[in-house]
């Protein structure tokens, strides 16, 4: 999650918002472990795995890359590179405005 965690500084200008989600672990547990490990990204909190199960989540990490709009780009199962020249090709990409004869 560090790394996800760093991409909110890295692309915030160009409109990616990062949220954390834990799921079902008490509140004073995810608070230790975001203030030891730096977190500066939105963690919420799904205690009682609504927000899992709305999502199918099937394990975790999960990354689900969400539009603009609000529709569902992709999701990711699993440790990706988002930090790498890869993973920040693609964000970046994705975080690109649309032509104006696309909108």
């Amino acid at each position: 999650m560090p790394s996800i965690d760093g991409l909110q500084a890295d692309f915030d200008k160009d409109g990616l918002t990062v949220l954390l989600v834990n799921i079902a672990e008490p509140r004073e547990t995810v608070a230790r472990v975001v203030a030891a490990r730096g977190y500066t990204a939105r963690v919420l909190l799904d205690p009682d795995g609504r927000a899992r199960d709305a999502y199918r989540l099937q394990a975790t990490p999960t990354v689900y890359l969400v539009g603009r709009d609000g529709r569902l780009l992709g999701r990711a199962i699993g440790p990706r590179p988002w930090t790498q020249p890869s993973g920040r090709a693609l964000l970046a990409a994705l975080l690109r405005p649309a032509p104006a004869s696309a909108r």
